[in-house]
């Protein structure tokens, strides 16, 4: 598992320094990097959606993902869970930059294939990709939150262990037309995520992510029916 220790270093890293550089900022460039990393956000979900919709071979699919995810996480609440654990800990907007944490470091090709080319082929291309790509992001962002979004290095850990250590059985089903809907539906939750860094739109980002399941049901339907 050295690729996914080497992102959760990196995440942990990056949390370190950009906390750091946060206690020398002035507030008015605090509030600069929190726009920036909301536009950010915002661009990154947009690039991940105009990328692959061309690419995908049930249009419809996105829409139905969000609709039953979001309702199912709305009734589930996770967004609201989330921001009372949080905010035990933090007076601050720390669970808004948390959860685009989560989004932007977990949801996304590299983060995905990663582990399982990590474990079937000893490759971890992927994972050290995306490490340098985690090791800025995070930077920039606990300059704007602070160093609670090192616990975003928690949840990568597991999430990425989750799928390494069982990486021999979803293999199979990690098909490009699977990570194409699976990217679709997670640039709609990394944008509006950085709609609501914004505050453009609070749209609980959180409640949305079993929406992220509903391609893999649909898949799995397919191949029993095949």
């Amino acid at each position: 598992m050295i690729g996914t220790i080497v992102n959760t270093v990196c995440i942990l890293v990056g949390s370190l320094v950009g906390s750091i550089l946060k206690k020398g900022i002035k507030e008015e460039y605090q509030t600069a990097l929190f726009t920036a990393m909301g536009f950010a956000a915002t661009a990154l979900g947009v690039n991940a959606i105009v990328q692959n919709m061309p690419n995908s071979e049930y249009p419809v699919l996105f829409i139905v993902s969000l609709s039953i995810g979001g309702l199912v996480g709305t009734i589930i609440d996770f967004d609201g869970k989330f921001k009372k654990v949080v905010d035990r800990f933090s007076k601050t907007d720390l669970s808004k930059g948390l959860s685009t944490a989560i989004l932007l470091f977990c949801i996304g090709t590299l983060s995905i294939l990663g582990p399982v080319e990590s474990a079937l082929h000893q490759n971890h291309t992927y994972l050290f990709t995306n490490a340098t790509l985690d090791l800025v992001t995070s930077m920039a962002l606990a300059a704007t939150y602070g160093i609670g979004i090192a616990f975003a290095a928690v949840v990568l850990f597991c999430w990425q262990g989750a799928i390494y250590l069982s990486a021999t059985y979803i293999a199979p089903f990690l098909t490009n037309e699977l990570m194409t809907e699976v990217s679709i539906v997670g640039g709609i939750l990394i944008l509006s995520s950085g709609l609501s860094i914004l505050g453009i739109k609070d749209s609980k980002s959180l409640n949305m992510l079993p929406a992220l399941f509903v391609p893999v049901l649909w898949f799995l339907i397919l191949a029993v029916f095949k």
